[in-house]
């Protein structure tokens, strides 16, 4: 009996994560979904020196924050992981510094803000083999993230940066 086209189709994935694939990705989650909240909170309280650009840089950094969130949680359940987004698990987990209360100096934002963005591109940087390893596809949604959430936070530090005496010292190619 010939079998046809169609009969051959399972219903299961190609590739499932397995726990750590899922911790990973919702540890990602975590920071991504803070670094978006405290983009939010920087944006509404920064005052000082280039308060205009800095306020408009905020939003940017939140928008990509909130579309690598997105993109994170979709990749989660495309691999039959269930993502936790909540105000909960977000305070418990964040492995972003915690950033201040109040008005908050623009130096202080750029240095905060910097931080926050190195952190969260660290965590994917510190998930990526191991994602690698299981699934090349999604470690390709690091690679965006880790690349743009870096440009981000050059494009901040340099707002503080003193030409040829700040740290690290850029290397001469």
């Amino acid at each position: 009996m010939a079998v046809l086209q169609h009969e051959k189709h399972v219903s299961h994935p190609a590739f499932q994560a397995d726990e750590k694939f899922a911790q990973h990705l919702q540890q990602l989650l975590v920071d991504l979904t803070d670094l978006s909240l405290q983009g939010k909170q920087a944006h509404w309280n920064v005052v000082g020196p280039n308060f205009r650009d800095l306020h408009l840089q905020l939003d940017e950094i939140v928008d990509a924050a909130r579309e690598f969130t997105d993109q994170v949680a979709e990749r989660m359940r495309a691999v039959y992981v269930v993502p936790d987004g909540s105000a909960a698990r977000v305070a418990a987990r964040s492995s972003l510094p915690a950033f201040p209360n109040g008005e908050v100096d623009s130096a202080v934002v750029v240095e905060k803000i910097t931080a926050s963005l190195y952190a969260v591109a660290g965590t994917a940087r510190e998930i990526h083999d191991d994602i690698d390893a299981a699934d090349p596809t999604t470690a390709d949604l690091l690679h965006v993230v880790i690349e743009r959430l870096e440009q981000l936070a050059w494009m901040v530090a340099a707002e503080r940066r003193v030409a040829g005496r700040s740290v690290p010292a850029p290397i001469q190619a």
